[in-house]
């Protein structure tokens, strides 16, 4: 059992401490994760990996004591989950009218108007990404994995306990599902 899976199920135990001692040894693989999430997003994005990170670890082992995680593959999913509802809760925060969602930005040398930020795209893919799930959860699974947690096909297959020979075929499909969906076309039939 690796040291995260053991405190894992320490916190499931109702181990105060244990929660003290988890953040340090998954805060650099969770940093890792979430920085390459937020290198894809486009200019302009004001969120920081350090807190996305904090933020994702606070509602996962908050004032609650944690949940039960069934080792260390559920707790990551469960991470890349967590990021994932932050960027969406802080692109709808950002299209609200009180913080400028109507305005668009402009740079002080420029006379252009910059292009639409990278919020419309995220909340599409979001919707999108809710219709996949009522369709095939473990593709809308994968999606989450791969592109809020930045995890290689490898990696998310492992979390999910799938080959990542079957984890490439529904990445493909989930990407072409995706695409046609927020394009505004019919899904492509089922795989």
């Amino acid at each position: 059992m690796s040291e995260v899976t053991r405190v894992l199920s320490a916190i499931d135990q109702g181990d105060a401490q244990a929660a003290e001692q988890l953040l340090p040894l998954v805060y650099d693989e969770l940093r890792r994760l979430a920085a390459q999430r937020l290198a894809q997003e486009k200019p302009g994005q004001t969120l920081q990996a350090t807190a996305l990170v904090n933020e994702a670890y606070l509602r996962l082992v908050g004032h609650d004591g944690g949940r039960n995680w069934d080792g260390r593959g559920h707790f990551f999913a469960a991470a890349a989950e967590a990021m994932r509802r932050i960027l969406i809760d802080n692109a709808r925060r950002k299209r609200c009218e009180k913080h400028g969602g109507g305005l668009r930005r402009r740079e002080l040398d420029e006379v252009e108007i910059v292009a639409e930020a990278a919020d419309d795209d995220v909340l599409a893919l979001d919707e999108a990404l809710i219709r996949l799930a009522a369709e095939d959860p473990a593709k809308a699974e994968l999606v989450k994995l791969r592109y809020f947690a930045g995890l290689s096909i490898e990696q998310a297959a492992n979390v999910l306990g799938i080959s990542p020979a079957t984890a490439k075929r529904h990445w493909t499909y989930a990407r072409a599902w995706l695409f046609r969906v927020i394009e505004g076309a019919d899904p492509p039939p089922p795989s």
